[in-house]
């Protein structure tokens, strides 16, 4: 059980240390010139890092997925709470780590902008670490609302985790997996990020944006209960609603 929960650990904050980083690249020195290129370093650092930690756990990475294994069955109940404390461990870290990293930058990129830090304008650095809706890089394009966000979150989260079934014990070739499931990540974040930032992961959003209130950002990290039905709530529901639909379509087959 500790080599379990030590390699969702391990997954999950290089998850997000490779992730988060691409996102602080682009915001603080615009590193990269299309949301194509962010998308394709989170699918990469998703595919690392299960390679990184499959042989310790079953590299959920993810309390969405790691909810969507109880109701399908992969995964007893009582694991299920040490996996997701687990899991925010990691991302909690990571987020540490990479504030540590760049947090002369931030401080540069804030006082060149005028970014007083807990203030409204400061969610342009607070999304290095939590996710806003809409996109704080689109959002003078147009608003979307709790709903729609949160539709979007399950609907990302939905597909990811029916993917990640079919994928599951199907493969002559293992190692295809998690190539699959980063590339499977590339395409939601391409679709959805310019909408809700494409979370899809609890751990993923609410560990940092917790590391975040607590350095500094305040109510603009947690500015209302919508941030935790979107990208806490939306995914569970996602991730269960694609648990349903694989055992369904198991029993008819």
């Amino acid at each position: 059980m500790r080599r379990e929960l030590l390699g969702e650990f391990i997954g999950t904050f290089l998850l997000i240390l490779f992730g988060c980083g691409a996102v602080a690249a682009a915001v603080l020195f615009e590193a990269f010139s299309s949301l194509f290129e962010v998308a394709s370093i989170w699918g990469i650092g998703v595919m690392m890092a299960i390679f990184a930690s499959r042989n310790l756990c079953p590299a959920h990475l993810n309390p969405a997925v790691s909810i969507a294994m109880v109701i399908a069955n992969k995964l007893e109940v009582k694991k299920l709470p040490l996996y997701v404390l687990s899991q925010f461990l990691g991302g909690f870290i990571a987020s540490a780590v990479l504030y540590l990293t760049f947090q002369d930058a931030i401080n540069t990129f804030e006082l060149n902008h005028n970014i007083i830090r807990g203030t409204e304008t400061s969610v342009k650095t607070a999304m290095m670490f939590g996710e806003f809706y809409p996109n704080p890089g689109f959002a003078d394009k147009f608003s979307i609302s709790t709903l729609s966000a949160f539709s979007l979150e399950a609907l990302g989260t939905f597909i990811l985790v029916f993917v990640i079934f079919s994928l599951d014990g199907k493969m002559k070739n293992g190692d295809l997996m998690p190539i699959l499931i980063g590339a499977t990540i590339v395409l939601l974040i391409c679709l959805i990020a310019p909408f809700t930032q494409a979370g899809f992961n609890p751990a993923r959003d609410f560990a940092p944006r917790l590391f975040s209130y607590f350095a500094g950002w305040g109510n603009v990290a947690i500015p209302s209960l919508g941030v935790i039905i979107v990208y806490v709530l939306g995914p569970i529901v996602g991730g269960i609603i694609g648990a349903i639909a694989y055992r369904l379509k198991i029993t008819e087959q």
